[in-house]
């Protein structure tokens, strides 16, 4: 399979939105993260100063996840068709964020066990399957799934961009989700399943040492296969993830930035990264999470989180939260007078 192409943001006005950043009626490096964050955003848009975020939407990617039965987990799997509902209703964590910061939210069933009856039918108009394997047993996916899956979110996103969205978030709600995503984590730092697996939802000390058994045994499971990007969704992913992973190529192909959330997100973006070597420029880092794979994998991705705020509800949540600082850092760049504006000009 070839790589994808992978544009890069435009580095003459990456330099104009540095040297515009110098040049405000500011102390020197006195807006720290927020004036890095307004040349990113200047950059990834191709113009500077940079436009208002006045588009951010966030797409949540549902399914469950076979681990889900085998105790790595503190909730039972029921809860993801639960707050798909919750989604749809507009009751959930993130969909108060949302709404208090002007973020659309789309939800899509790519593999919840359940059918869901009574929500509208465009949630579940691209479902992949129902459940994904339970990975330390068998694959997640077919390779005709992890295909499809993939498509899935490139046509997610395509249908995002279409509709005006000028950042885009990924979303994750399945319960177990944190163990596939460790365990892509794992294959993508070639680590062992003691390094990246964490609590999740807050599993107590006897439930984590069974999950990082679950995901070291998915990874022996998986075995060479977990040298290639697409056989490791196929392996130790789940549709969901696989979709997400999707979603971000088409974006970074697209030239549309993504503000990623917690581990799913990120080792969604991972995956992406191994795919399209390049698209990380296109990302930048909600949150830290409290997951040590997500902290790995930011580190590989060269991301800093915007926010450290100890967040673990998935959901895209943190990433929400981080969209009112990067709109602070836009308003900065663009609207903060030049120094060289202010002075007199030198006389002759």
């Amino acid at each position: 399979m070839s790589e994808p192409v992978v544009p890069q943001p435009d580095p003459a006005v990456q330099t104009a939105a540095a040297e515009r950043l110098a040049g405000l009626a500011t102390p020197a490096g006195a807006l720290g993260r927020l004036g890095e964050l307004g040349v990113w955003v200047s950059a990834v848009q191709g113009t500077c100063p940079p436009r208002p975020l006045d588009d951010v939407r966030l797409v949540i990617f549902a399914g469950d996840h076979g681990v889900a039965q085998h105790g790595v987990s503190a909730y039972p799997p029921a809860i993801t068709g639960a707050m798909v509902r919750s989604f749809v209703a507009g009751k959930a964590g993130v969909s108060a964020l949302a709404a208090a910061h002007d973020v659309a939210v789309r939800v899509l069933d790519i593999a919840v066990d359940d059918d869901l009856e009574g929500v509208p039918t465009d949630v579940g108009a691209h479902k992949v399957r129902r459940g994904s394997g339970a990975i330390h047993l068998e694959d997640a996916l077919t390779p005709e799934q992890t295909a499809a899956a993939l498509e899935v979110g490139r046509t997610v996103a395509r249908e995002e961009i279409a509709a005006g969205a000028q950042l885009l978030i990924s979303g994750d709600m399945g319960i177990g989700n944190t163990t596939p995503a460790s365990a892509m984590v794992a294959a993508a730092l070639g680590l062992p399943a003691t390094e990246v697996t964490g609590r999740g939802t807050g599993v107590d000390d006897a439930a984590l040492a069974h999950k990082l058994s679950v995901v070291q045994q998915a990874l022996n499971r998986a075995g060479d296969r977990l040298a290639d990007p697409v056989e490791t969704l196929t392996a130790v992913a789940s549709a969901d993830l696989a979709a997400t992973v999707g979603f971000l190529l088409e974006a970074v192909e697209s030239g549309v930035p993504v503000l990623l959330d917690g581990l799913m997100s990120v080792a969604c973006a991972l995956s992406a990264e191994r795919i399209a070597p390049g698209a990380r420029a296109w990302f930048a880092a909600g949150h830290r999470s409290t997951e040590p794979a997500q902290s790995l994998a930011l580190e590989k991705l060269g991301l800093e989180p915007v926010l450290d705020l100890g967040l673990r509800l998935g959901e895209g949540s943190g990433a929400v939260a981080a969209v009112p600082v990067l709109r602070s850092a836009v308003a900065l760049l663009r609207d903060v007078a030049l120094l060289a504006d202010l002075l007199p000009p030198a006389e002759a």
